[in-house]
């Protein structure tokens, strides 16, 4: 969901008297105003747009005219550090961040790309729903933001502009990581040349060739320009990338029940959000015209990787502290009840 755009001048500046007007009564604005600014970074044409504008339609209709939502999803705002910043201050009400980005806030948020945590997409759905919510919600609230709900981004894995099968192929690599502590130690598992850029500098940094390779999710690399630079993407799938529905917690609190209710209800549900995106991800792998070339592991690759990758896990936890062993502890306990669940329903199908 969080990707950027780029505006024409003429377009930008009337973008930006727009979010300045919005922006400049917002803080006055009570909650009986029935005013919600939204703030994402997303594009046009993309599943994450999709969402905000069926929220502000539904949302809409359902509160009857008290409820008025106004987008600002494009990165009008910014970078998702300035989006954080507006959405803490109460400039705006309602967003959508990554994990990466939420994690300078709640550095326990590093835990979720440790390479390799889950097994399975089903796997993973498991552990965020019935073990990582209530735990996440807690130290958002300490931070005074409100988690609505999460928002999968997909699986991440390797691209390049050339095939890199195995680990040892990114030995010396210029490989581009984003500022997350868990991003800099995967590269550095690999022996990569790592290179620290924003996401924005991908593109430019491919073309020039300060960078030859990264990581990422297939949302944020086939339609992106990434893809169109480093067209071998190999399906490492090292880690489910996330984030998060967010909201002012000040200003949650302070809604009527009923206005408070309708907005989360009529944000899409976690299962519509992650079947879209998974939907999403097989058509963009599969479309002829983005080029992509798709490398597929096989187990012994696999294999590889994940021993590679093996230590980054410790190190992680060992320099994040706070809560972060908590929270692993917690993925843990839920992978032992998927495979016990996983293991019941073989027993009653056998039987059946």
């Amino acid at each position: 969901m969080p990707r950027r755009i780029q505006l024409t001048p003429v377009i930008a500046a009337c973008t930006c008297l727009l979010v300045a007007s919005v922006l400049s009564g917002c803080e006055a604005e009570s909650p009986r105003s029935g005013i919600v600014n939204l703030g994402g970074t997303t594009a046009p044409g993309t599943a994450g747009e999709a969402v905000w504008l069926d929220f502000k339609r539904d949302a809409e209709a359902s509160a009857g005219g008290r409820l008025e939502l106004r987008p600002l999803i494009y990165g009008q705002l910014g970078s998702e550090e300035q989006l954080l910043a507006a959405l803490r201050r109460g400039r705006i009400h309602f967003a959508n961040l990554s994990a990466q980005a939420t994690s300078t806030l709640v550095p326990e948020f590093s835990v979720l790309y440790a390479p390799y945590l889950f097994d399975s997409a089903a796997e993973a759905d498991f552990v965020y729903d019935n073990y990582l919510t209530d735990l996440f919600r807690e130290m958002l609230s300490a931070q005074g933001l409100h988690l609505v709900t999460w928002y999968e981004i997909g699986f991440h894995s390797v691209y390049a502009t050339e095939p890199l099968l195995v680990p040892d192929a990114v030995r010396g690599r210029r490989f581009r990581v984003s500022a997350g502590i868990n991003a800099r130690l995967f590269a550095e598992a690999l022996a990569a040349d790592v290179i620290p850029l924003g996401y924005g500098e991908i593109v430019p940094s491919l073309q020039t060739g300060l960078i030859d390779s990264g990581e990422n999710s297939i949302s944020l690399y086939a339609r992106t320009g990434i893809a169109a630079e480093a067209p071998h993407f190999s399906l490492t799938e090292h880690l489910l990338g996330v984030s998060v529905i967010v909201a002012n917690a000040r200003w949650w609190q302070s809604l009527p029940d009923e206005l408070r209710e309708i907005l989360e209800q009529n944000f899409p549900s976690i299962t519509r959000t992650r079947a879209a995106v998974r939907r999403q991800d097989a058509l963009d792998l599969n479309d002829p015209s983005l080029g992509i070339q798709i490398h597929r592991l096989t187990a012994e690759q696999r294999a590889r990787w994940k021993l590679a990758t093996s230590e980054v896990t410790k190190v992680l936890l060992q320099r994040l502290g706070g809560r972060s062993g908590e929270v692993f502890d917690a993925i843990q306990e839920g992978k032992r009840a998927w495979r016990e669940s996983a293991r019941e329903s073989s027993v009653a199908g056998g039987a059946g």
